[in-house]
């Protein structure tokens, strides 16, 4: 007879496929990384430096009114894939003010800014690529390297040097920058000049995300590519999310048309997904053209933010040197971070809180947004806030 092993045991019962979850669950506990789920009230009284809304555009009546207009006179839904039915007079007029904005050829909406990067790294790469990516770049960007056919080569933070020697060794014909323009945890910004310059250098394309970017950085927030000079170069292409400065939902990609028309023939996260709805194209657009009209709430952005900064710092705290709107204040590790986000909340002010995996082991922190619609009176009470719960040690 023979003995069973475990090639050969018997499947487990049905109740107990999923008890490795339940471990995990717990593994994660005990290293202070639970995460959950927090319902909001339409109206909430906590002062809030922990969304994306760099401008204060989410709530502002002319976004939502042409968010309404739109669902009312275009539905609740696109109805289809953008080659289907998604694509309605709306999306053609975002695409073409977006593109007109940022000084490019052509833009490309798509569902989501995750999809927008999943999409570009995806059909702009194969085999005969390599893609030279940042080691900070956002979780959108890794995962389209991951799914991208091309051979990876993870660069230091922010070191055009390295990225240059990365390029000059390559074997394959064709590669691909890849960096975040604004750093999503820190708030720093890239070297986008000294990487444009290392890929021209090296034949190689540059894609930036620049969804921290758009609406903060540049001439009246035209984003960092116009703020480094790099705006409609034939070979660098930007990805952006329609839902921090613009207030919205969604992403779009922007840069040269063959690119553009490159995504639409061949990106499957345009082809095969639902186009954006009509609502979030309606309140994209409003924003944008609010932003036309009121460049400076992009300077006041990053006004606000280098204030934080600033008295944060005067208050003791370890706080980041803001390079758009973002300012990240250190904790001594996950469980203070944890800890110390909900002991702001219970004080009034919502903070983001970052712990690994999203940022390397030692360096958990509290991420705030720098809104251009907060008041003298709410910065002094987010800095008294945050100074009056900082862990101790």
């Amino acid at each position: 007879m023979i003995e069973p092993t475990t090639a050969t045991a018997r499947p487990q019962a049905p109740a107990a496929v999923f008890d490795w979850l339940d471990e995990a669950a717990e593994l994660r506990a005990r290293a202070g990384l639970t995460r959950i789920l927090r319902s909001r009230p339409a109206e909430d009284p906590v002062l809030d430096l922990a969304s994306n809304d760099y401008l204060g555009l989410t709530r502002h009546p002319a976004v939502t009114q042409a968010a309404a207009e739109a669902a009312r006179r275009w539905g609740g839904g696109a109805t289809g894939s953008r080659l289907v039915t998604g694509t309605t007079v709306l999306h053609t007029e975002l695409e073409v003010e977006l593109a007109d904005f940022c000084g490019v050829e052509a833009a490309l909406v798509f569902s989501s800014g995750y999809a927008a990067n999943l999409a570009v790294l995806t059909a702009l790469t194969d085999p005969d690529t390599v893609i030279v990516s940042d080691a900070y770049n956002h979780a959108s960007l890794i995962d389209g390297c991951r799914l991208a056919r091309a051979r990876v080569w993870r660069a230091p933070h922010a070191d055009p040097a390295a990225v240059a020697e990365a390029l000059a060794e390559r074997a394959e014909p064709r590669a691909l920058v890849v960096s975040d323009s604004v750093f999503s945890v820190d708030g720093n910004a890239a070297p986008l000049g000294a990487l444009s310059d290392a890929a021209a250098r090296g034949g190689a394309a540059l894609l930036v995300d620049d969804a921290h970017g758009l609406g903060v950085l540049g001439p009246g927030g035209r984003g960092a590519l116009a703020a480094a000079g790099l705006a409609g170069r034939p070979d660098t292409v930007a990805t952006a999310t329609l839902s921090k400065s613009l207030g919205s939902q969604g992403g779009v990609v922007l840069g040269p048309r063959r690119v553009i028309r490159h995504l639409v023939e061949s990106a499957r996260t345009f082809i095969f997904d639902t186009g954006l709805a009509p609502a979030a194209v309606g309140a994209a657009l409003g924003a944008l053209r609010l932003l036309r009209a009121e460049p400076e709430r992009a300077e006041r952005a990053r006004e606000v933010a280098r204030t934080l900064a600033a008295r944060l710092t005067e208050a003791g705290l370890r706080a980041s040197d803001p390079d758009a709107a973002v300012v990240s204040v250190l904790a001594p590790g996950p469980e203070q971070a944890v800890a110390w986000a909900a002991d702001c909340r219970t004080a009034g002010l919502a903070v983001g809180c970052f712990r690994p995996p999203s940022v390397p082991d030692g360096l958990s922190r509290l991420r705030l947004t720098a809104r251009a619609d907060l008041t003298e009176r709410q910065i002094a009470e987010a800095v008294a806030v945050l100074a009056r719960t900082a862990p101790q040690g």
